[in-house]
């Protein structure tokens, strides 16, 4: 969607949560759209989206939020997505060092399918298994740094950081509007959230 589009008539805002299979993706959507966390939710099947209402200086923006699924068998479903979306999270699982080692591969995936002026943002997730951690914070920081993205690490458990990680996702694509006063950002804060789900299998 054209930013500007977005400045003038207000709708929606496309996210994407992408990572691995089983860092935590669903946990992420359903605690952010929903203010619930399900200790063993079912794999995501292709597809699964839901709508989050934010404020912006008294104008309501849909935070429309894509749950994707990390199996290789539904690659080719989830990378068609990718074109058209402002904002894509990208999550590994801290207690696993593969899930981050990925990360690189993901990143890829975005270069060649997403907008060329998508905003990123990475995020470690699992943040409250400490005494499972395989990935410092530190190679979190490194890896985001040396790609110009920020990084944060979230609980979707212990809700640590979930709000702040998609406010900042939608603060930096709000940012881009054309003419707009970042002073507005300000004034940015969530309602209770409009959920719908769906799926492709």
């Amino acid at each position: 969607m054209d930013l500007k589009v977005l400045r003038d008539n207000v709708s929606f805002v496309k996210v994407l949560i992408i990572g691995d299979m089983s860092v935590g993706k669903t946990a992420l959507h359903e605690r952010i759209c929903q203010n619930v966390f399900h200790p063993c939710p079912l794999p995501t099947h292709g597809i699964d989206f839901k709508i989050k209402t934010v404020e912006l200086c008294g104008k309501k923006i849909k935070l429309q939020i894509w749950d994707t699924a990390g199996q290789e068998r539904f690659h080719t479903i989830t990378t068609s997505y990718y074109r058209g979306a402002m904002g894509i999270m990208l999550v590994y699982d801290i207690t696993n060092a593969k899930s981050f080692d990925n990360i690189s591969k993901w990143l890829r995936n975005i270069e060649e399918h997403a907008n060329e002026d998508v905003e990123r943002m990475i995020l470690g997730n699992k943040c409250d298994i400490e005494d499972k951690r395989q990935v410092s914070r530190e190679r979190g920081t490194v890896i985001a740094r040396e790609h110009n993205i920020p990084f944060l690490e979230t609980s979707a458990k212990s809700n640590i950081n979930v709000e702040k990680a998609f406010l900042d996702l939608a603060t930096a694509i709000l940012n881009k509007t054309p003419g707009k006063d970042s002073n507005e950002t300000q004034g940015l804060h969530i309602n209770k959230p409009e959920s719908r789900s769906s799926k492709c299998c």
